[in-house]
């Protein structure tokens, strides 16, 4: 259902498929701007993603368990939540990606003005590869006050591998979320 919206409905266009690895661990870090954004870089990338979701989501009962079915698993906005880092390395055992928006909320625009370190802790403590991705355009396709998503054009721009940090050490976290950051905003400025 994820392809024939994005491809057709959406008039989505992909670029970069060829930068993702088939198999093994690999943390996807993207910005953020619609509800629709998991299952729109999972349809993206073409293999399993599990994504951190805001709590509050798995107790709305119908969206909480199909959020669940898809891989998602509960974190505490705002707070270090250990249960949630636990939960994106156990994803990566198990051979999935694990999805982590960088702001770690959505924004009006797209773009990512205040990176958290989350997504190179994981990759750092899992010794993952980071796959940045660009969404563009996805904060047109619910606004407001509308049930009903729009057919507005959507570009994702998958980028180049990024090492992950050799550390858990600040400074190296630092850095990489910075490279991350600068590697989706340079592909978002690509534009459609």
């Amino acid at each position: 259902m994820v392809s024939p919206t994005l491809h057709l409905y959406l008039r989505g266009r992909v670029y970069g498929v060829e930068n993702v690895p088939k198999q093994g661990s690999v943390v996807v870090v993207s910005n953020h701007a619609s509800y629709f954004d998991p299952p729109l870089l999972s349809c993206a990338v073409g293999r399993p993603v599990a994504y951190m979701a805001k709590e509050e989501l798995f107790k709305i009962p119908l969206l909480g368990k199909a959020i669940k079915l898809y891989g998602a698993y509960p974190v505490s906005r705002g707070t270090s939540d250990r249960a949630a880092i636990r939960a994106a390395l156990q994803s990566l055992e198990n051979g999935w990606a694990t999805g982590v928006f960088l702001e770690g909320a959505r924004t009006p625009d797209g773009k990512i003005n205040d990176p958290k370190l989350g997504a190179a802790l994981i990759a750092a403590k899992a010794q993952a590869p980071i796959l940045p991705v660009s969404l563009w355009g996805t904060q047109g396709v619910l606004i407001k006050g509308s049930a009903i998503p729009r057919p507005v054009p959507i570009t994702i721009r998958i980028g180049q591998l990024i090492a992950p940090p050799t550390s858990t050490n600040r400074q190296q976290l630092q850095a990489t979320t910075q490279e991350c950051a600068i590697a989706i905003q340079t592909l978002h400025d690509l534009g459609r």
